[in-house]
Formats: C-alpha cells, sequence, structure tokens
C-alpha cells in the first residue's frame, strides 16, 4: 500500500489532518470495521475506562477515518473485541495524542511509525528500573538527581526535530533514557538540559550521544576506581567493627563519606585535562585557515 501524501505540520485539530493522509482510492472503512463501532459510548474494564472508536476519535480530536487509517498503517494496537463491537483504551488514546503531537512537529506518519516501533522495542526489551539501574535494595547516594518523565511530544520539543529511530536507539543504549508504559524516564534532567543545549547551539544530537557514549566509558573507568578503592580499604575496617555484618543502609552511609571525595577529583582532573587539550589547539583554532570544520574535528576535541 503506497505511503499517504505529506501529513501537515499545524496543530491537528478534528478534520485538519484526516484528508491529507487517507490516501486516494481506500476504502473510507476498513475492511475489518463494523458500523457498530461508529456508536459513541464508554464504560469500564477492570477498573479501566474504554471507548468506542466515536468516542475515541472525540476524545483524540481526529476522525474515526483518520483513526481507522492509522490502525490500517499499524500505528495502533488492535482493540479489544466484544463481538463486533471494539473497545479502544487510555493507552490507545494516549498513543492518538502523540501521534497527533509528532505530525503538529513536522515528523511524517513513516517517521512517526518507525520511532513507534522502536519506543515498542524499548519497552519491551527491558523495564525501566533495570534499564536505569534502580536496585529496590540499595539506592545509591552518589546519584543526587530524580529521574524525570517525558511524554514522547515532550523529548521531542527538546531535541528540536532530532528524536530520530537512530538516536532513540543510541540514548537507549547508553542508558540515557528508558521506556515505561507510554512516557520516556530520562534517567537525568542535567544530562537532558545539557544535551538540548547542545543541540541548540547546532551541534547535531548524535554527535552529543556519542561524545556522551565516550564520557560514560571514561567515567565507568573513574567509579571503578573508587569502587576498588572502597572495597579494599574503607570497607573491610568498617566490616571489622561490625560483627553482625552490614545493611544497605550502613553501606549507603559509607558510600556517601566518599561522593564528595570523589567529585572533587573528576572534577579537579576534568579542568585539568581541558586545559591541557585547549592549550595544545588554541593556536591552530585561532588560525581562520588552519581551523578544522565541523566534520574535520579530530577525536581529541571530543569532550
Amino acid at each position: 500500500m503506497p505511503e499517504p501524501p505529506t501529513e501537515p505540520s499545524a496543530a491537528p485539530h478534528a478534520d485538519a489532518d484526516s484528508t491529507p493522509v487517507h490516501p486516494p482510492g481506500e476504502p473510507p472503512h476498513a475492511p475489518d470495521q463494523d458500523p457498530a463501532d461508529d456508536a459513541g459510548d464508554t464504560q469500564e474494564a477492570d477498573g479501566k475506562r474504554e471507548f468506542r472508536m466515536a468516542e475515541l476519535a472525540e476524545r483524540a480530536g481526529i476522525t474515526t477515518r483518520t483513526l481507522r487509517f492509522y490502525r490500517e498503517r499499524k500505528l495502533l494496537s488492535p482493540p479489544r473485541r466484544e463481538g463486533r463491537i471494539a473497545w479502544y483504551n487510555e493507552h490507545h488514546l494516549a498513543r492518538l495524542r502523540t501521534i497527533s503531537a509528532l505530525l503538529a512537529r513536522g515528523h511524517t506518519l513513516g517517521g512517526i511509525r518507525e520511532l513507534l516501533h522502536a519506543f515498542e522495542h524499548g519497552r519491551d526489551s527491558r523495564s525501566s528500573a533495570e534499564a536505569l539501574g534502580l536496585d529496590p535494595a540499595l539506592i545509591s547516594p552518589f546519584t543526587e538527581e530524580t529521574p524525570v518523565r517525558l511524554t514522547p511530544e515532550a523529548l521531542a520539543d527538546h531535541y528540536a526535530g532530532e528524536v530520530t529511530v537512530d538516536n532513540l536507539a543510541t540514548s537507549l543504549d547508553i542508558g540515557y533514557v528508558a521506556v515505561d508504559g507510554d512516557e520516556f524516564i530520562h534517567v537525568s534532567p542535567r544530562l537532558l538540559n545539557a544535551s538540548a543545549a547542545l543541540v541548540k547551539t547546532g551541534i547535531p544530537l548524535s554527535a552529543v550521544l556519542e561524545a556522551g557514549r565516550t564520557v560514560r566509558s571514561a567515567t565507568d573507568s573513574m567509579a571503578e576506581a573508587f569502587t576498588e578503592i572502597f572495597r579494599t580499604h574503607l570497607l573491610p575496617k568498617k566490616l571489622a567493627d561490625a560483627p553482625d555484618g552490614l545493611d544497605a543502609t550502613r553501606v549507603n552511609a559509607l558510600l556517601a563519606e566518599l561522593r564528595p571525595l570523589a567529585k572533587e577529583v573528576v572534577e579537579a582532573e576534568l579542568a585539568l585535562a581541558l586545559d591541557r587539550h585547549t592549550r595544545t589547539h588554541l593556536d591552530t583554532w585561532l588560525t581562520p585557515d588552519n581551523a578544522p570544520t565541523p566534520d574535520e574535528a579530530p577525536d581529541d576535541e571530543q569532550p
């Protein structure tokens, strides 16, 4: 089936997104639909609200024709069936609102379908707790931030059109984001805001993410060094004073002693390293004929 014509970029209302996205020659109703689907109605099932097609379309601000088209394009999961009646839930409503929001931000239906597929893959592959490394038995005192929840459209707003399937996959792989229900969870508001600010300066998100991957690898090595110091020097002394052993609370208290010292060392070393690297390249940067183009920047200039 051919791709529909280009979708509108204006904010979707009522019929605004239905006419251009329905391809010429397609029947106005999908073959598996029944006129009963068009009856507006809601009900409660297992404590969750469900909608019939017309009610769902009205709440999402689209037409039933557009809703059918999204289903044909596999942008929506199949509804629950009771005989010939299709029942949709809040998940379908959230998905429709996400589609409309991404269309309004200039994404194509093909791009949205790929993005949502990657979104679903990320949700199925591992839980948000797994992806973010959250262990309920041990809450690390090193992380001073609370992970932030974002809808897909809010994430797209942060990066101004740079949220692609490849960039999303990289973010999931590095561990910056995880998927929970219909939302993303970003591990760090500071990293989220800093990366968005870098993108606004004109640096592609893909380059920011690759720099982030390099930094993640380097900081993992630093963390391993401090962990080894803790394990071989501090922990044995504390264990000797605790015949009954150490519980999670006591271990966290010990780690809290190490945190400010570790941060001071890392910040000082990073400042020194930045000074060394900038001095090495400063003369070149100040000579216009020798200045590298964005595509020619040497690897050691990366953060």
